[in-house]
């Protein structure tokens, strides 16, 4: 696994996110009220909303489009909505933001 420097906790706004382009496509990197970071694929399972721009609450990120909930730890649609979301491991060093990525090559 690689692992890509974010910068630090601080550039992700609270509540909120923001996204990256990898070559695994566009991840957002969203923090919580607690500022626990969470990796999730950029794009809601129901009509392909950018994620990145949802409010998060707990562990929960709400889609600003249609207001689906995506739980961030197992990137599951919470019922009654069908649907899933890739997740990224994602760690922090002091205060920096690290994302894995498998099959990178730097």
């Amino acid at each position: 696994m690689e692992w890509l420097a974010l910068g630090s906790i601080e550039e992700i706004p609270a509540l909120g996110g923001r996204y990256v382009d990898t070559p695994q496509g566009q991840i957002a990197i969203l923090r919580n009220e607690n500022d626990k970071i969470f990796a999730v694929s950029n794009r809601c399972p129901h009509r392909g909303g950018p994620l990145s721009e949802g409010f998060i609450s707990g562990k929960i990120v709400f889609c600003p489009l249609h207001n689906w909930q995506i739980d961030l730890e197992k990137g599951e649609a919470m019922a009654p909505d069908h649907g899933c979301v890739k997740t990224f491991p994602v760690k922090i060093e002091g205060r920096q933001v690290w994302l894995g990525l498998e099959g990178v090559t730097p």
